[in-house]
């Protein structure tokens, strides 16, 4: 059985998917962007998409009982992995320590708007379930 999470605000519910998706006691969150409340790509580049990516991760991950210390598997799209891939290492830095998360980045060609640099999706392990 699978449970459906539920942020508030949620800017993906006009586009029928999920925040993120229990089961049993992993979390897996839908693709993170730089977007604001509104769901309006942030202004100020890479890193300020980045850290408000990183936001945006952590409120759906806390929606579904979990935080950034319980992700086990992360995946970064970016747009330009040469310009960008410090930059990835740095919020990875930033937002996580030792033992850090199983990880892929990929550079893409776009993401749902051609603004956005950089979405993150993720899987954790949810505390207390099972675990």
């Amino acid at each position: 059985m699978f449970e459906q999470v539920v942020t508030r605000p949620d800017p993906y519910e006009p586009y029928l998917l999920s925040q993120a998706i229990k089961v049993g006691s992993l979390l897996f969150v839908s693709g993170q962007a730089g977007y604001d409340d509104e769901g309006k790509v942030v202004e100020g580049g890479f890193l300020a998409q980045g850290e408000q990516a990183f936001s945006n991760l952590q409120r759906a991950l806390e929606a579904g009982g979990a935080s950034l210390k319980d992700v086990v598997k992360v995946t970064i799209f970016v747009t330009d992995m040469q310009a960008q891939f410090k930059d990835v290492v740095e919020l990875r830095r930033k937002f996580w320590s030792a033992p850090y998360p199983a990880d892929t980045i990929a550079e893409v060609k776009g993401l749902y708007d051609p603004r956005v640099m950089i979405e993150i999706e993720a899987i954790a392990a949810v505390p207390g379930e099972g675990r």
